[in-house]
């Protein structure tokens, strides 16, 4: 059968942000696949040794708008370690109430694009409704719906009075039920059963050799949380559990969100609920020489941050490794053999941020090479029509 080459960015209407997909296709079938990254420069990590290290978290903050504060949490961690600095406890339970809120504003910002996805909009207008109270709680608590800048080498920039800690729990409680009327939507849903079960498996050995990490992982059976495994902030004086699903495919990874955005609403109750007045910032007064690593469990897995110091008030080398960075080689071994109708749902099942996979990269076109060019709405019409197929036969 003759085979197609079908070019997906790195610049493409469906991506918000470029990287490059190349699938060669056999029919309607993915036979190989190259995923290429790095068209993405900021320079990031450059900046960050012009800046002084009570600066750089602002900076961090917007290396991913959904992730503000879990860089800046792996680089304060990072900080602390370097300077040998402990987080008192009010603000350890601070920056693990942030941190949830956030998993669960980002898991339903997923589960919206999902639905989108696979031609169930209405999914897309209720899971980006429910989210709109915890955005909305960030803005009126720290100033910002993204980039809320809290988290400092020490602990948090500003407090959060006790006094408002009920207008948390009241947003908890807002999201609650819509987000088990979700869960239970999608594991109840026969459509979504066939739609989304056995759509790009990534096996335990897979997820294992590509080094996967987050939902990802954990949506192959792989039991991996840096919460858990290696604990901060206030993890590991509350009880929570790790939910992982064996079977690998995109129903798994929905599941395994859904999951963890329930147990990120008990978390950040269970720490409201032991959150003492107090200091909320250790006093920084020196940055030694030396180096210092710090990693944090970001809503798509392990982000790691490394800093090294000349004893100065500017890092002489600051590197970042973002989840998406491992999460996205992974791509290959879980389309080959799928319909190019699921490709889709395929990338969109590892919930990538392609803005942190920024590395230098050096693009050279090939000339003569005949493409076919498949836009947004191909791509999409294509997943909607086969969702179609299986509703009428279920």
């Amino acid at each position: 059968m003759k085979r197609t080459i079908v070019p997906i960015g790195p610049f493409h209407p469906i991506q918000e942000e470029p990287e490059f997909f190349q699938l060669t296709v056999e029919g309607e079938t993915v036979v190989d696949a190259d995923v290429r990254l790095s068209y993405n420069h900021r320079g990031i990590e450059r900046l960050c040794q012009d800046l002084t290290y009570d600066q750089i978290p602002f900076l961090l903050a917007r290396i991913c708008g959904i992730c503000s504060a879990s860089h800046p949490m792996a680089f304060c961690q990072a900080g602390e370690d370097l300077i040998g600095v402990e987080v008192p406890p009010r603000g350890q339970f601070l920056r693990t109430i942030i941190c949830e809120l956030e998993r669960i504003h980002s898991h339903l910002l997923w589960v919206g694009l999902a639905g989108h996805f696979i031609g169930y909009n209405t999914v897309f207008m209720w899971a980006w409704k429910y989210r709109e109270p915890i955005l909305e709680l960030f803005e009126q608590l720290l100033g910002n719906r993204n980039h809320y800048e809290n988290f400092c080498i020490g602990g948090c920039r500003r407090d959060i009075p006790q006094d408002k800690l009920p207008l948390i729990s009241k947003a908890l409680d807002d999201v609650e039920g819509p987000v088990e009327m979700l869960t239970k939507a999608v594991l109840d849903d026969p459509v979504l059963k066939v739609r989304l079960g056995g759509i790009g498996i990534l096996t335990v050995e897979q997820a294992r050799r590509y080094c996967t990490t987050g939902p990802t992982a954990r949506g192959s059976g792989v039991n991996i949380d840096v919460r858990h495994d290696e604990p901060y902030a206030a993890y590991d004086q509350i009880d929570w559990q790790v939910h992982v699903q064996p079977a690998g495919d995109v129903l798994a990874k929905a599941v395994v969100r859904l999951l963890e955005t329930m147990e990120s609403i008990q978390i950040a109750r269970a720490c409201i609920e032991r959150i003492e007045p107090g200091a909320f910032r250790a006093e920084v007064r020196e940055v030694p020489e030396g180096e210092g690593i710090g990693h944090a469990e970001a809503p798509r897995g392990e982000t790691f941050h490394y800093v090294c110091s000349d004893g100065t008030n500017y890092p002489i080398r600051y590197k970042v490794r973002a989840p998406t960075y491992v999460n996205l080689p992974s791509f290959r071994a879980s389309v080959i053999g799928q319909e190019l109708a699921d490709a889709m749902l395929t990338v969109a099942a590892m919930d990538p941020c392609y803005s942190c996979t920024e590395r230098m990269a050096v693009v050279r076109p090939r000339r003569g090479e005949q493409r076919e060019i498949i836009d947004q709405k191909t791509l999409l019409k294509m997943s909607w029509d086969k969702t179609e197929r299986i509703r009428r036969n279920v």
